[in-house]
């Protein structure tokens, strides 16, 4: 995979919070952003992914048993 370096600008205390996390876990501050910049485009695509299921299957609509008929009037669904 081709990689291209980028300039971050982020708070000093978080930065420092960030180098001890990458330690602990034995990796870099790069690797550790890769893997939760990559996370973040994971769900994101995910989430798109599902709003495409949702719409296609709301356009194509449920099966209701009904066969296309209504078998009752509105006004008896809503009588007082």
């Amino acid at each position: 995979m081709e990689r291209q370096n980028i300039t971050l600008s982020i708070p000093k205390n978080i930065l420092q919070k960030v180098k001890l996390l990458a330690v602990r876990q034995g990796t870099s501050v790069s690797t550790l952003m890769t893997r939760v910049l990559e996370d973040i485009v994971s769900e994101e695509d995910g989430y798109k992914a599902a709003q495409l299921r949702h719409q296609k299957l709301i356009k194509k609509g449920f099966d209701l048993g009904t066969q296309g008929r209504i078998p009752f009037a509105r006004d008896d669904l809503h009588a007082r």
